[in-house]
Formats: structure tokens, sequence, C-alpha cells
């Protein structure tokens, strides 16, 4: 008899959208479990924290909801757990962040689970933020790796990364980090493991195949109780990363004549097929036929996906009704798109005057 996958415990403190891990949890055949009260945390078999936000309103609303306390035990313990980005940096001692986003006096601490502090990329030496696919140089054999080779910057090893603030590798945390980052001469932990503790600075759920493989095999080796057995890797201290060209797929979206979304081309702002059946010979074309179809977006987003991009933008080529966060049908292809693309999605456009609310999101 099969036995059934165990249930991942998402830790979704309602900072931010996190339609897309789930979707990548999903994709891996897992189910999941929502953390509503900090009485869960301790009958979890897994947490997966994806932190989104800033670390100042990160650790204020789980130290109002009573969260902190559960995990820094959980965390103790020794407890199968992986966070993502901000998820990451909260189990530092504490972060720049909170004194940037108006916090006067020590800094909110963290869950201090990990020595050091996070820190902001210095503005005058490179662009801020660190936004793109970067490698990631391996520092422990790990079984969470399984699926995704040594961690060497081949074609098919970098993640997506995007973030202001990174924690450095000092000689305290040096036996966590489980991958290393250079982005423009600063190197910085992309990743940490010890025990069944793990988290990463990356993006696995925007991380494409990858990404999706460092999942699989962080549940995997959850479930079979192997995910602790890491060995330490010799590392070249010379060895650096770097970020990667990116293929961006842009589609022009607009209705079409039934009211349906469509991916279209035109000649310049004319997207409609040329209907040329009351034109005489050499005369001119009306221009007034159907608007140009060439698919549903979702469809082909998931194509474009398959191939290879690694990031698509949705661009609402008429005006939106209200602004992008009020336009529904396109929020409804960015929310199927995440059910099976798993790189970063845009949408925008539509932009009638400066004044017009939120004119862009990302998902």
């Amino acid at each position: 008899t099969m036995t059934a996958k165990l249930t991942v415990s998402l830790l979704d403190y309602g900072a931010g959208n996190v339609r897309s891990v789930r979707n990548a949890i999903t994709s891996c055949g897992y189910t999941i479990t929502d953390i509503t009260h900090p009485s869960q945390i301790n009958d979890a078999d897994v947490i997966i924290f994806p932190g989104v936000g800033s670390y100042h309103s990160a650790m204020d609303v789980l130290k109002k909801e009573g969260y902190d306390a559960a995990l820094r035990e959980y965390l103790k313990e020794d407890r199968p757990y992986l966070g993502i980005c901000l998820g990451m940096q909260t189990l530092f001692e504490s972060s720049e962040e909170t004194n940037e986003s108006g916090h006067t006096g020590d800094p909110l601490p963290g869950l201090g689970v990990i020595p050091g502090k996070v820190i902001k990329f210095d503005e005058t030496k490179r662009s801020v933020p660190h936004i793109g696919w970067n490698g990631a140089i391996a520092h422990q054999k790990s079984p969470a790796m399984k699926y995704i080779g040594n961690g060497s910057s081949g074609n098919e090893e970098e993640v997506y990364f995007v973030h202001s603030y990174y924690a450095p590798i000092t000689e305290e945390n040096s036996k966590w980090v489980l991958t290393r980052t250079t982005y423009e001469g600063q190197e910085y932990i992309s990743s940490v493991q010890r025990g069944n503790v793990c988290a990463t600075q990356f993006h696995p759920e925007k991380s494409g195949t990858t990404g999706l493989n460092f999942l699989k095999g962080f549940l995997e080796a959850v479930e079979n109780g192997t995910l602790s057995q890491t060995t330490p890797l010799p590392t070249n201290p010379d060895q650096c990363t770097q970020l990667v060209k990116r293929v961006v797929v842009a589609l022009d979206v607009r209705s079409n004549d039934a009211g349906d979304l469509v991916v279209t081309k035109g000649d310049q702002y004319d997207v409609r097929e040329k209907d040329d059946s009351n034109a005489e010979e050499g005369g001119a074309t009306t221009g007034r036929g159907g608007v140009r179809n060439l698919g549903k977006p979702v469809q082909l987003a998931a194509r474009y996906y398959t191939e290879g991009a690694d990031e698509i933008a949705f661009l609402n080529i008429t005006s939106f009704r209200q602004g992008v966060i009020e336009d529904m049908p396109m929020l409804q292809v960015l929310e199927e798109a995440s059910k099976c693309v798993f790189v970063p999605l845009t949408v925008g456009g539509g932009i009638r005057s400066y004044t017009d609310p939120e004119s862009v999101v990302d998902v």
C-alpha cells in the first residue's frame, strides 16, 4: 500500500502574496495546511515560511501573534523547516532594514538561530535591489540539492533573486552556509542548512525547474528522514557567480470583439486582421477585421515557460478599467498562469495618466 505524502504546514502571516509558493508545493505533489495559530507549529511535520514584506513587519507580526516563541522552540529542536527570502533573513540575529522602515532604537531582533546580522547592499557600488537570475556555489552536499547537480553555475543551475539586504558569511555562521552567491563583487549567503533547518535567499517558486527540483529534493528528504545528512564540500574562495542574461517574453493582451482576453500582435497600433473582401485589386484595405488572435494568454505563457522563458510580462494594450488591481480578467490570467508557470510574472500597461492607481503589480 502507498503511504500518504506528508502535509506541508505553510506559515503565511498575511503580509503578501504567497500564491506561487502554494502552487509550487502543490505541483510537487504535496498538500498544504495553513498555520493560523501558534499551537499548530508544534504539530507540524515540516514548516515552510515564505517571508514577504519587510523584516520589521515580519518580526512584528510573528511577535504579536505569538508565533516567534513557538518557532524558536521548533527550530531549537532541529525540526524540518524551509524559510524563503525574508524567511531566511529572519533566522539571523537582526537586520538593518528595521531602521530603514522607520523603526528607531535597537533593531528588532530576529529569531536568532544563525549568528550574524543582515545588512544592505552598498548602493554606491552596485544597483540595489539585486534582481535577476544568478548562480549559487555549493558549500555542502545536501539531500535538498539531490535533483539540481552540484550547485555550480551551469545553464540550468541559476536561481531567481530579488532583495536589497543580504547575510554576509562570517566565521561564526560559515558552518550554516549551503550555497554562496556573488552580486557585483559582494559575496553573500544564498542558502543555509544545518540539520533539518534549511532556508534560501532565492525564490525556488520563481526559479523554474531548478527551483521546483530544490523543493522536491527538500520535501522528499523530509519524508524519508535524510534531510540532515549533509557533508561539507571543498570550496574555491576565488570562484564567483554573476547575473545572467534573461529571456523576457512580453505578451500583448487585449479583449477581442467577443470580450475574451487574447494575445495579439499588430502592425504599429493596428491589431485587427485585414478584411479585404470589399477592396478592389490593388486598392486600400479596410483594416477592420477581427482582433488578431495568437492564442489564449495562460496557454501561451505556459508554452513559453516550458520553452525556457525566464520571465513573462502580460501587457494590457488597451486601458484598464480602473487600474491593474481592479482589472479582474487580467488578475485571473495571472492566477491561472501561476499554477503552471514558475518564473516571475508581471502585468502592466493600460496607463491612461499618471494619476492611475497602482499601475503595475508583480505576482
